[in-house]
């Protein structure tokens, strides 16, 4: 469902090259052997949920849906930017749906947080928190603070019907809270990491919240679970496309701008920095991912692509065929010089942006472009793409001899600022 176009990277790549390596490291992945093997859950993950777990989730979702106006998905990182890319890249940015998705705990900015109290306080609204501990800073202040505001506008016992807790199975103060509480509860396996889980409740619940089928969702998964095992660069798209990352590293090509056309895939795009930025940035190692949105940003980053330091190449998600047309209309006067383009759709101008773009980059500038390409955005595609990005990470991390699931270093700001706060033990 996904096809890579490597025809515009400028330089000549002998995957050959590649070939046992990639081999190795598929057997790494397959028999979970590899360094951070106990957080390989993902792999397995869509053929290993079963149709009950959905009909569970689906049926609280159901009760988000009818009792309440909003839910506030409290949580960060992992724990909401899958489920914020699905919901945007699905029902886009201004879907007037019931219940609206509003995301807190990510962040520890008064502005917004207050901002958030004042649009939810004289409507109903529910919350989902996520959290494996439940000590995780941003989101356990911003859980607090709601919690205090929802128990206070419909009081405890009401609450406690509006409060979804995902969260470790067996430990952690999430977990006591809830069962005290009696908040309905689901699962973030402990062999999944956050930035892999939106498989799993984390992103499912929310999904399903925003009425997304999470069984084509998950069907999409499945099948790119089943499609990409092959150990054969040029039949494995999430292997070519790995190997083609760690060509360009090695060519020093520091950055990685994941380029996409569609306004619904910003979030997506924050999810592919911290998926890549998280499992790779080690050992001084790792490309740097960063993204952009075209051609809004052709007119603030593209004078820099065309002509500046030679520093990164681009990876284009393109996708052929839009959900929705729209046809130019013709006016009489003409005075914005449009009518040329009078009776031609729009999704005909983005797709000649796209390919003057890719020219321009690619043969002028000569910076190496990597477009993936499928045909249109719907649930089973999305659910494909997000599993055949984790294939990619894994390998591309193994390529660099780094373990894809920890992140060591993110531990370091967390210390520095509970000692300035005056934890105790820090």
């Amino acid at each position: 469902m996904i096809k890579i176009d490597d025809t515009n990277i400028v330089e000549k790549i002998n995957y050959k090259k590649y070939a046992k390596k990639v081999e190795k490291i598929n057997q790494i992945i397959e028999t979970k052997s590899g360094p951070g093997n106990d957080y390989l859950g993902w792999l397995n993950n869509p053929t290993n949920t079963k149709k009950t777990e959905l009909e569970e989730i689906k049926k609280h979702a159901d009760y988000v849906r009818k009792n309440f106006d909003i839910l506030l998905v409290c949580g960060i990182g992992g724990s909401y930017l899958g489920a914020r890319a699905s919901i945007e890249a699905i029902n886009g940015l201004h879907k007037n749906k019931k219940p609206e998705i509003i995301f807190i705990g990510q962040s520890f900015s008064s502005d917004y947080l207050n901002e958030v109290i004042e649009y939810v306080k004289n409507k109903k609204f529910a919350i989902n928190v996520i959290s494996k501990s439940g000590t995780t800073t941003e989101t356990s202040i911003s859980f607090r603070i709601f919690k205090n505001l929802l128990e206070k506008k419909v009081g405890k016992e009401e609450a406690k019907k509006a409060i979804f807790a995902t969260t470790d199975k067996e430990k952690g103060s999430l977990l006591k809270l809830a069962n005290q509480e009696g908040y309905v509860k689901f699962v973030l396996p402990s062999d999944i990491g956050g930035r892999f889980s939106v498989f799993s409740p984390v992103g499912l619940f929310p999904i399903a919240c925003a009425g997304i089928d999470i069984e084509i969702f998950i069907e999409g998964a499945r099948k790119a679970q089943k499609e990409l095992t092959s150990s054969n660069i040029e039949q494995n798209a999430a292997y070519k496309y790995a190997v083609l990352r760690d060509f360009f590293l090695k060519r020093k090509y520091a950055n990685e701008l994941f380029v996409t056309y569609e306004p619904r895939l910003v979030s997506l795009g924050e999810w592919f920095k911290q998926l890549f930025g998280e499992s790779e940035g080690k050992e001084h190692s790792g490309l740097f991912p960063c993204s952009a949105t075209f051609s809004t940003d052709l007119h603030s980053l593209g004078q820099f692509i065309q002509e500046g330091t030679p520093v990164l190449f681009e990876t284009i998600l393109n996708v052929k065929h839009p959900n929705h047309e729209i046809s130019i209309p013709k006016t009489d006067d003409d005075l914005d010089e449009l009518n040329y383009l009078a009776g031609k759709n729009l999704s005909f101008v983005s797709e000649q942006a796209f390919k003057g773009t890719l020219e321009a980059h690619s043969t002028t500038a000569k910076v190496p472009n990597i477009v993936l390409e499928i045909e249109k955005l719907d649930e089973e595609h999305l659910g494909y793409l997000f599993y055949f990005f984790m294939k990619t990470c894994a390998m591309s991390a193994y390529l660099l001899k780094v373990n894809p699931f920890n992140q060591p270093g993110v531990e370091v700001y967390k210390k520095n600022m509970f000692h300035l706060l005056g934890k105790k033990g820090y």
